[in-house]
């Protein structure tokens, strides 16, 4: 099954996401939200690409490597956002990212039988 072959990068988009999504409602809570606008803003592409490279690893789409590559980069993006922040869920988001970034990329070059 599909979802057996992916289960790490499978994991590793669904902890991106749900980190993605905390650190948005966080940053939402900062004293200057507006110099948080672009990770808030990036944390949800981020979210909701992880969870849907997820949903079609788990269903073993044709389209998995494709949007895997995608979320790699967008995640990327995100990752180097939160990097420049000194908040906990800034740093702890950064490294989901580069951690489901890692994964994708895998996925994404791997042979398709």
């Amino acid at each position: 099954m599909a979802h057996q072959q992916y289960a790490s990068c499978i994991d590793a988009c669904d902890q991106c996401a749900a980190a993605c999504n905390h650190c948005a409602a966080a940053c939402l809570q900062e004293q200057d939200v507006k110099m948080m606008a672009r990770c808030i803003a990036l944390d949800m592409d981020c979210a909701a690409t992880c969870q849907l490279a997820s949903a079609v690893m788990a269903r073993g789409s044709e389209q998995a490597q494709t949007l895997c590559a995608l979320c790699a980069k967008i995640c990327e993006a995100c990752g180097a956002e939160c990097a420049k922040h000194p908040m906990e869920h800034c740093r702890a988001c950064a490294q989901a990212c580069q951690r489901c970034a890692e994964e994708c990329r895998r996925m994404a070059s791997l042979e398709m039988t």
